[in-house]
C-alpha cells in the first residue's frame, strides 16, 4: 500500500467511529489482521469492541519478562471474560541471557542505547514474530498520550514491519476511554487507580505526577520528545 492510498483511507475513515474503523479492516483483511495488546486502558476498550464485532481475530501480547503482577492478572481475567484466545510472545532466552550477562539486569538505566537494546530484544523482535503473515495490525494509540504521538493518524504504514497499522482510538480523549470502560464494565489494570496511566515493564514505569502527560511515567529519566520503545515508529 502506497502513501496516497494511506492518505485516501484516512480521508474515508475520518468521521468513522472506532467500531466502524475496526469493522472496515476486519471485513477486508479477514485472517490477516491482528490486535496487539499491552492490556492498558485503551487496549481493553478495543478488546471489548472485538468481543462484540468478531472473536475471529488474532490477539496477542508481548511478555517481556519484566511486567507487573497486576498485568498478568488482567491478561488472565480478560481471557476468561471475553473468551478470546490470547497469544503470548516471549523474547528469545539466549538473547536475554547474553544481554544481561554483558550489561546487567537493569542495564536500561545507564544510557538510552542500553534501554533501546533491551526494548529491541524483549519487544521488537517478538513483535516481528507475532506479525508474521499479517497485513494489518491494530494498536491502542492516542494523540493525547504524548508529544511523540500527536501527528499519528487513524491509518499508517508501518515500514519497519511492512504492513498497515490502524489506530481506531487515535482521537479519543482520556475521559472518553474511562467513560467507555465504566459504561461497559470493562476489567482494567488496577495500577491505573494508583497513578499509572501508561503501564509497561515494572522497572521502567512509575506513577505520573500532577500535570504530566499520560506517558510521563515511562522511561521517566529520558527526553519526553524521543522516548518510545520502537514498537510504534513508522
Amino acid at each position: 500500500m502506497n502513501l496516497e492510498q494511506i492518505k485516501n483511507l484516512n480521508l474515508e475513515l475520518k468521521n468513522s467511529s472506532a467500531v466502524e474503523i475496526i469493522t472496515y479492516f476486519l471485513e477486508r483483511f479477514n485472517g490477516r489482521i491482528a490486535f496487539a495488546s499491552s492490556f492498558g486502558a485503551e487496549d481493553q476498550v478495543i478488546l471489548q469492541m472485538l468481543s462484540v464485532i468478531s472473536k475471529e481475530i488474532k490477539v496477542f501480547t508481548l511478555d517481556t519478562g519484566r511486567l507487573f503482577p497486576e498485568t498478568y492478572e488482567l491478561i488472565d481475567k480478560s481471557r476468561h471474560r471475553y473468551k478470546i484466545p490470547i497469544d503470548i510472545y516471549f523474547p528469545e532466552a539466549r538473547e536475554v541471557e547474553a544481554m544481561v550477562k554483558e550489561k546487567g539486569i537493569n542495564l536500561f538505566y545507564e544510557n538510552i542505547e542500553n534501554r533501546k537494546q533491551c526494548c529491541n530484544i524483549r519487544k521488537i523482535n517478538p513483535l516481528k514474530r507475532a506479525l508474521e503473515g499479517m497485513d494489518v495490525w491494530i494498536a491502542g494509540l492516542r494523540k493525547e498520550q504524548s508529544p511523540t504521538r500527536t501527528e499519528m493518524k487513524i491509518v499508517e504504514w508501518d515500514s519497519l514491519n511492512g504492513l498497515i497499522k490502524i489506530n481506531p482510538l487515535i482521537d479519543w480523549t482520556e475521559e472518553q476511554i474511562w467513560a467507555y470502560i465504566k459504561e461497559h464494565n470493562i476489567p482494567y489494570n488496577f495500577l491505573h487507580d494508583k497513578g499509572f496511566l501508561s503501564i509497561g515493564c515494572q522497572p521502567c514505569t512509575r506513577a505520573i505526577q500532577k500535570g504530566e502527560d499520560s506517558r510521563a511515567g515511562r522511561w521517566w529519566w529520558e527526553n519526553p520528545d524521543t522516548k518510545e520503545c520502537g514498537l510504534h515508529k513508522k
